[in-house]
């Protein structure tokens, strides 16, 4: 190879050499204004993607052109070049192997790197030695991976702790934001982002701060979001609740206590009875109450996590007041007292009818009946509470004075025994 200041060969001199010439003269002759535009196709490109400098306004008399690496002009920084006429295009020293320039100018980068984010300057030569230049910009962003969120506390505990949650990785020129149950952050005091939005700091974590949360991330060129991420704070024991909430209870009868108190992780249970400790469970059952089980049942809540204990006391009292006294009658006797009442004023009704038809002498046969010294007794027994035998006594007559009616009527008309639930095998009859 010839040194570069070797004189050519054919007296020809080279056109690279006549393109640098010309370029040194825009020391000495500012050029007109700069008509010609370059355009990044796509604006923004993705990382190992193609992305192309378009040229718009080129010259007709164009003799040639210069692409650079930066803002300037400078020959370190030479893409490559290229020759209208010879259509020849010389790579230089900023070449990378992957870029190619196109007869409009225009110059194309295959599987574009993070590197290649910048400016880049064309230069371009008329035939009449004017040079022309335009500058265009690429930016290459990565494709991000899908984000994960990270946490410096597992298991913080309520009103206690504080926790950074963290939108990992960290990418450049990349955009973060939050999301609580699938909404915006809501303002408040306790929630803090840092400046890049990338961390997220919550003060003094509640059980209402579990979550989940997602963290997504943008630029660009793509976006994707993290997984849902929960919290689990620990909380409580709250004050335990003791159910059922009666009382009072009868000697004998079986008693069944449930505790209950919310908490992270769950509560362990045990039961003090007038002080006495009692075994473990979250359930307390008594088979047969005694007066002896009256008195203070407490309840005592324990969270291994939070290192707290909540108390509930109840009171029993084991007496035989809790129940209303009885009358000493069951329901039977009382209805069969109330129909032997109502069937005594049915018999009084009908001797009543009797002596009063007798008086006025609407039946002359039942002079028989009248005369009778069996009627007589049993009517001045009557006013007593009638025994079985009268009963059927009273019931004969009184059919042999009123033939409409038959003794099974006259029967059901009077207080019998079968409604005090009597029983009889042999009556009296006369």
């Amino acid at each position: 190879m010839e040194p570069p200041s070797a004189p050519p060969r054919g007296g020809h001199v080279p056109w690279q050499e006549l393109l640098l010439a010309v370029s040194l003269l825009t020391f000495w002759n500012p050029p007109t204004t700069a008509q010609v535009t370059v355009e990044s196709v796509p604006p923004d490109a993705a990382e190992g993607k193609d992305v192309l400098l378009r040229v718009h306004n080129l010259p007709g008399d164009l003799l040639g052109c210069n692409w650079f690496r930066g803002e300037t002009v400078n020959t370190s920084h030479q893409i490559i070049s290229y020759v209208v006429d010879t259509q020849v295009t010389t790579p230089g020293p900023a070449h990378s192997g992957r870029e190619t320039i196109y007869p409009n100018g225009s110059l194309l980068f295959q599987r574009v790197t993070l590197n290649g984010t910048g400016y880049y300057t064309l230069q371009i030569v008329r035939k009449n030695a004017q040079v022309e230049q335009g500058t265009g910009q690429i930016r290459v962003f990565p494709e991000l991976p899908k984000p994960n969120i990270t946490s410096n506390n597992s298991d913080p505990v309520e009103n206690a702790d504080s926790v950074v949650l963290t939108c990992e990785p960290q990418t450049q020129s990349t955009s973060y934001l939050w999301s609580v149950n699938s909404k915006s952050l809501p303002a408040s005091a306790r929630l803090e982002l840092s400046l890049d939005n990338r961390t997220l700091t919550i003060h003094r974590v509640t059980r209402n701060d579990t979550g989940p949360y997602q963290c997504e991330t943008r630029n660009p060129v793509s976006a994707d979001g993290s997984d849902p991420f929960t919290l689990n704070v620990l909380y409580g024991p709250d004050a335990p609740t003791i159910s059922p909430s009666d009382s009072h209870y009868r000697p004998g009868a079986s008693l069944r206590l449930s505790c209950h108190a919310a908490s992270n992780p769950p509560a362990r249970y045990s039961w003090l009875i007038n002080g006495r400790p009692q075994p473990s469970t979250q359930e307390l059952f008594i088979p047969s109450l005694t007066a002896n089980d009256s008195g203070a049942y407490t309840c005592i809540a324990s969270n291994s996590g939070t290192r707290l204990n909540k108390t509930t006391v109840q009171t029993i009292t084991v007496s035989g007041d809790s129940t209303q006294p009885s009358s000493g009658l069951p329901p039977g006797a009382i209805a069969g007292i109330v129909i032997g009442v109502l069937a005594g004023v049915a018999v009084i009704a009908a001797l009543v009818y009797f002596l009063f038809t007798r008086k006025s002498g609407g039946y002359d046969d039942l002079s028989s009946c009248s005369a009778s010294p069996r009627l007589t007794a049993v009517l001045e027994r009557g006013k007593e509470t009638l025994p079985l035998s009268l009963h059927l006594d009273l019931l004969l007559l009184l059919s042999t004075c009123f033939s409409a009616l038959t003794p099974v009527d006259l029967f059901f008309m009077l207080p019998g025994p079968h409604s005090l639930g009597h029983s009889y095998s042999h009556p009296h009859l006369v």
